[in-house]
């Protein structure tokens, strides 16, 4: 229950009964050292009050800083804009700027933590579902303290990186990967494969004309 907030010189025009009918209101436990005198009463009340409203004062600093805290720590886990891309159930790539950084695997020899954060084909991490190998990944990305991948030597893409930039490209355009093609707003636009490590892709207006491409900057529907 909400009470008003009374000023001294309000209390001061308040008559003994008065005083006491708000006193018991307010419930205040403060005691009043000449039950006789206003100014007794006067006095437990404001000092009550001024109680109440150093309790609100703390908790809406708590408050503020716990949301202060809260920000911070989203801030610090957030992630990189990681493109990732799912080789199978059991595996998953992340790719920063189209540069591989890490990989999830799942170990079914290991029963209690059979997800595993590989980089450089070293094991980093485990953990008992697959979130909290991204958190890890996620978190040490940004605080650099996640080993660099080696990259391949050569300027030759893989075909995950392939997919991984053909995916970035597609979120850039607003365009949908679906199992049977590229779309936008509901409309296919073509396909992208793979057939002996080339790729390629088709246009929806001619889906037999197979158009080869090595780079995510080729698939122009």
């Amino acid at each position: 229950m909400t009470h008003p907030i009374y000023t001294q010189q309000q209390l001061q025009r308040k008559t003994l009964n008065q005083l006491k009918t708000i006193y018991a209101q307010l419930d205040i436990k403060t005691e009043v050292s000449d039950k006789r005198c206003k100014e007794s009463w006067v006095n437990a009340i404001i000092t009550h009050q001024s109680t109440k409203l150093q309790k609100v004062d703390n908790q809406a600093l708590a408050q503020a800083e716990f949301d202060s805290y809260i920000a911070d720590q989203a801030q610090v886990v957030a992630p990189e804009p990681f493109t990732i891309v799912e080789i199978s159930f059991d595996h998953h790539e992340y790719y920063a700027d189209d540069k591989l950084v890490a990989s999830i695997s799942h170990d079914d020899n290991h029963l209690t933590q059979p997800w595993v954060v590989m980089v450089n084909d070293k094991e980093l991490f485990r953990a008992n579902t697959l979130m909290r190998c991204d958190r890890f990944i996620c978190t040490h990305y940004k605080d650099g303290t996640l080993p660099v991948q080696e990259q391949l030597a050569t300027p030759c893409a893989t075909g995950n990186e392939v997919m991984a930039q053909i995916f970035n490209q597609c979120q850039n355009y607003g365009y949908e990967i679906l199992n049977d093609g590229i779309y936008n707003n509901n409309i296919k636009l073509g396909e992208v494969g793979q057939t002996d490590s080339n790729w390629w892709f088709t246009r929806a207006t001619d889906e037999t004309q197979r158009i080869a491409c090595d780079s995510a900057r080729e698939v122009v529907w």
